[in-house]
């Protein structure tokens, strides 16, 4: 793995930057913005996607899955970053000479994702751990409203080692959420991956609860978290964790993260995390309408 990563800390510095710049915004707009999307507001008319749910600014917690809304014919685009370097070894000036793992490297993912049809989402998702190229899709069957307590979704998945050649581990899962006054939403997404223990040639698979939280504590600052306890099947290791903060600024949502793994598909979230470990990273996504 590349001992220096100029590229890696540019964009880190980067985003920090714009946390830093943010900060005076923070502390002036603590109202919400005008016009969220909430059963009140859509009661007796037919629901607008493209007006965000303020709670739920992403497609993702850190790694799993939300039920936020994608308009029809409408896309997203979002990059994931996980640092190599673990910040629960070695020493404070052994981490600080390194800046904290930003010059060990890091796994890199890149996606898009499209609204085929309403209420219908398609993604691809490219990381680098592996080479893995993931093929997934989303169905919202149901959208929480006055009379429904949840929205809910289906997930369908596939994804395959050095670009889809090798160990292809298809997944089915859901998602279902339930938000509270605009302020807090909260997500279980049971999801089965097939095939999970193929680099051990043992053809086993994983069942594992996602549990996720994302809390709005400013008008567009957010503090998240997550954690994928295997139920049943192939579990090594710890359960995959993470938590987080993000800031919104227009379209663009940035998140600063810590998780116990580089996983960033179903099938790698499955496989779970390391003991005494703790990585670095960031999501930066943007909405393209």
């Amino acid at each position: 793995m590349a001992r220096h990563a100029p590229a890696h800390v540019a964009v880190f510095f980067g985003l920090t930057a714009m946390f830093i710049d943010a900060i005076p915004l923070w502390a002036q707009s603590t109202g919400p913005d005008p016009q969220p999307q909430t059963p009140a507001n859509t009661a007796g008319a037919a629901p607008d996607d493209s007006r965000r749910r303020l709670v739920e600014p992403d497609y993702r917690t850190i790694n799993l899955p939300t039920t936020a809304r994608l308009p029809l014919h409408r896309s997203n685009f979002q990059l994931t970053h996980r640092f190599a370097g673990n910040l629960r070894r070695e020493s404070f000036g052994y981490q600080a000479s390194n800046l904290f793992g930003l010059d060990q490297g890091a796994m890199v993912g890149l996606e898009y994702r499209f609204a085929v049809a309403k209420d219908i989402q398609a993604a691809v998702y490219r990381a680098t751990l592996d080479k893995t190229l993931q093929f997934h899709g989303r169905y919202d069957a149901l959208r929480q409203s006055d009379s429904t307590p949840l929205s809910m979704s289906a997930v369908l998945s596939i994804e395959g080692a050095d670009n889809f050649r090798r160990r292809h581990a298809p997944a089915i899962g859901a998602v279902a959420s339930r938000v509270f006054a605009e302020t807090v939403a909260v997500y279980a997404v049971p999801t089965w991956v097939h095939d999970t223990a193929a680099l051990l040639g043992v053809n086993r698979g994983t069942f594992f609860l996602g549990l996720a939280a994302r809390v709005r504590v400013r008008s567009s600052v957010y503090l998240v978290g997550e954690v994928s306890p295997r139920l049943a099947g192939y579990a090594p290791s710890q359960p995959e964790f993470g938590f987080g903060v993000e800031k919104r600024l227009g379209g663009h949502m940035f998140q600063l993260n810590f998780a116990n793994t580089s996983a960033t598909t179903f099938g790698q979230t499955a496989r779970g995390g390391f003991p005494e470990s703790l990585y670095l990273g960031f999501n930066l996504a943007r909405r393209l309408f």
